[in-house]
Formats: structure tokens, C-alpha cells, sequence
């Protein structure tokens, strides 16, 4: 997986591509922890070329979620493809995540 990160505005913008699994979600769970550690209180994953996430990968997420919370500040996720919008739907963490179309939408409603 490859994870790229930049910033718009005072949104970090964190782009996954590949597959968020056992084997790659200690690097994003690094990145983002790097985000809260630095006192950044808003993040974006965008999910546009993300292929696949699994229970490890949503784990990541959700204590992210926790630790940006503590900051007051929020994550928010952007550009899912049907098939990764599936297994957050299926595990409830579309009630959890705001959820957006775009990176647009999302650095928008995050700024």
C-alpha cells in the first residue's frame, strides 16, 4: 500500500492506494498518530484508489478517530469505492465516519 500525504488549507490529506490490511495498516496507523502526536486536529483519508480495507485496517481507523476526538478535531473519510463503502456499511462505521464523494467535499466541510 502506498500512502501519500499533503496538506490543503488546515486539513491533512491522507491518499491510500492499494490494500489496508494486517500486513500494511501499521503504516497508516503511524501516519495518522504522527498527525495527532503534531497536534493536527483534522484529517482526510482519501480512500479514491484504496482497493480494500479489512478488520485491520478499519481498527486503524477507529482509534485514529479516538485520538483526533481528544484533540477535538475530526477525521473524515472521502472517494470510497463500492467495495470498501460495502464493508464500512456492513460494519456500522458509516455512522462513525462522516463519509464524502470527493476530497473536495470533504476538505471543504472540514475546513
Amino acid at each position: 500500500m502506498e500512502i501519500t500525504q499533503e496538506k490543503a488549507e488546515n486539513v491533512n490529506i491522507v491518499a491510500l492506494k492499494g490494500r489496508l490490511d494486517a500486513g500494511t495498516s501499521g503504516s497508516l496507523e503511524e501516519a495518522l498518530t504522527a498527525l495527532v502526536d503534531a497536534g493536527e486536529a483534522k484529517a482526510l483519508v482519501d480512500c479514491r484508489e484504496l482497493d480494500y480495507i479489512s478488520s485491520a485496517g478499519l481498527r486503524v481507523l477507529l482509534a485514529a478517530a479516538k485520538q483526533f476526538k481528544k484533540l477535538n478535531g475530526s477525521i473524515a473519510l472521502s472517494a470510497l469505492n463500492p467495495n470498501v463503502k460495502q464493508v464500512f456499511e456492513i460494519s456500522g462505521f458509516t455512522s462513525i465516519f462522516p463519509i464524502y464523494a470527493t476530497r473536495e467535499e470533504a476538505t471543504d466541510a472540514l475546513s
